[in-house]
């Protein structure tokens, strides 16, 4: 628990998800930030069926290789820690808690570092968080090969979303591309700032 409190706090997030919002029409009851992004809300809501009524899931915290949160064999993300840990809460959304999901989802965007990493040191790459949101019912992915640097992948995510609201034509992946040749062309050209991401499968049509 100490090890989670202790990671960087993320304030940009919220601008990007407050964008996403924005531009998906989505209400801002809808936007889980601070405390309300927490593992108990999340699995209660998938619990009621709630959560399989989102066509895009998103989130933007730190995501977590297997082995690098003390206590955790298995990859993750970051959710806000409950005051006292939890079997059902302890701050840390684990790819098997993720696979217990129940999803409906065309789009799950994961702005975190390493979401498309293997489920153990040395696995293939996928195998990890990728394959837990698949077999929780999501469709397509943008998920990260590395770390990445949280005010550009604030830029590139939210530009995404908003290509593809205007446009839902295009595709997810070309809504990538366009975000990404935006952020290099507005001086953000090393790679760090935009190759991270990559769209993984192929959901309905964006809405």
């Amino acid at each position: 628990m100490a090890h989670l409190r202790a990671q960087t706090p993320l304030p940009e997030t919220a601008d990007e998800l407050c964008a996403v919002a924005r531009d998906l029409k989505a209400g801002m009851e809808d936007v889980r930030l601070g405390a309300r992004a927490n593992e108990a809300d999340l699995k209660t809501l998938s619990e009621q069926g709630a959560l399989a009524n989102y066509r895009v899931l998103h989130f933007a915290t730190h995501g977590a290789l297997s082995g690098e949160i003390s206590g955790a064999v298995e990859p993750g993300l970051i959710l806000s820690p409950p005051k006292a840990p939890t079997e059902r809460d302890d701050g840390y959304l684990s790819a098997v808690e993720i696979a217990g999901l129940k999803l409906d989802a065309d789009w799950v965007i994961l702005s975190a570092c390493n979401t498309a990493a293997g489920n153990a040191h040395n696995a293939e790459a996928l195998s990890g968080l990728a394959r837990a949101l698949f077999y929780a019912g999501g469709r397509t992915l943008l998920v990260s090969h590395w770390a990445v640097d949280s005010h550009a992948t604030v830029q590139l995510i939210s530009r995404a979303v908003s290509t593809i609201a205007a446009d839902p034509s295009i595709g997810r992946a070309e809504a990538l591309r366009r975000s990404m040749l935006a952020l290099v062309e507005g001086g953000q050209a090393h790679p760090a700032h935009w190759a991270p991401f990559v769209v993984v499968g192929e959901g309905a049509a964006a809405q």
